[in-house]
């Protein structure tokens, strides 16, 4: 029985992490979903978030954009479009971009493309959270 699960993440341009894990954490469309070794096979989408996996009793964190997630075999593989690790992010970059998205909300113009402003704040939050998430570990 296997003790560890492989997780890669994946992005158009390159894998941004390839580790062996204890447990992985993902922002699944319906809901953060849990990882342990010997998980069934399932195929999930994600949406923008933070990805926690722990090695041990090491805990780490990844924000990631939309995209899939498979699991078979003590192997999950995450397909994304963006992933950052949380020391590649630029906190006060993110910090703007949340102040953006939550001002175009508040205020609701005429012709607000609704969906994509809070899509803009759910990325800006996760890549919050996934800064903060080191420091406090």
């Amino acid at each position: 029985m296997a003790k560890v699960l492989s997780l890669e993440v994946v992005t158009p341009e390159k894998v941004v992490l390839k580790e062996e894990t204890t447990s992985i954490v993902v922002p699944a469309t319906e809901g953060y979903l849990g990882v342990l070794p010997n998980h069934a096979p399932l195929i999930t989408g994600l949406q923008p978030g933070v990805i926690l996996y722990r090695q041990g009793e090491e805990r780490h964190a990844l924000c990631i954009s939309n995209g899939f997630m498979e699991v078979a075999n003590n192997v999950a593989t995450i397909l994304v479009d963006t992933a950052e690790k949380p020391e590649e992010i630029d906190v006060q970059r993110a910090q703007a971009a949340k102040e953006r998205a939550e001002q175009r909300l508040h205020e609701r113009y005429p012709g607000i493309d609704v969906h994509r402003a809070e899509l803009a704040l759910n990325k800006a939050l996760a890549r919050i959270r996934a800064a903060e998430y080191n420091k406090h570990s």
